[in-house]
């Protein structure tokens, strides 16, 4: 895929405005299906993205001084802001993103885990599957000991037709090794909590 087709788009949001009875041709509309397709191409930019190539400037985690390897439990990102598309109705689900790893071998700059993020974000999505990708993501790239993922978002679909709930939220959670299993997982947990609602 290499994109967007702009002009397809802008077909397409012209035919849409006829289909809901407004007329594309006045002013407040003209522009319109230009700015749909311009959009779209931000909220679709993850397309094209390899979240795996994202973390392949990971780097050896080192030793100490006395030879040992220098290792962390766990690193962890609270709160990392995303969009994405839910592909049922292309309309936004947006919310945080909490993300942690214990890494094994390989540690990665930590701008590189909000950009895996956002690349599998930014294309017709489930919140559900976006939170298993993001971890499969970490675990092909950095093939750490554990990895947990907790996604907490509020979705257009819910909050702005049908049953209209307007406060509520949908957490998911992937889980991955040692981070799988409950005890650390739950401490994991209790961390993100303790800065972040859950």
């Amino acid at each position: 895929m290499t994109g967007v087709d702009a002009a397809r788009i802008e077909r397409a949001v012209h035919e849409l405005l006829l289909a809901i009875g407004e007329d594309p041709e006045r002013d407040g509309l003209k522009r319109t299906p230009q700015r749909v397709a311009e959009a779209y191409a931000e909220f679709f930019g993850g397309l094209d993205a390899d979240p795996v190539a994202i973390l392949a400037d990971a780097v050896p985690i080192g030793t100490t001084d006395s030879g040992a390897q220098a290792t962390s439990d766990a690193v962890m990102m609270r709160g990392i802001d995303f969009r994405s598309m839910c592909e049922h109705h292309l309309l936004p689900f947006t919310g945080v993103a909490h993300v942690a790893y214990v890494p094994d071998e390989r540690i990665v700059g930590l701008g590189r885990i909000p950009a895996v993020v956002d690349a599998l974000a930014s294309r017709p999505q489930l919140q559900e599957r976006l939170a298993e990708q993001i971890a499969d993501a970490l675990e092909a790239g950095l093939a750490p000991k554990g990895v947990l993922v907790v996604l907490d978002a509020t979705h257009g679909c819910v909050t702005t037709r049908g049953v209209r709930q307007e406060r509520t939220s949908t957490v998911t959670i992937a889980s991955r090794g040692v981070l799988a299993e409950p005890a650390a997982r739950a401490e994991i947990i209790a961390l993100i909590g303790s800065g972040h609602g859950v």
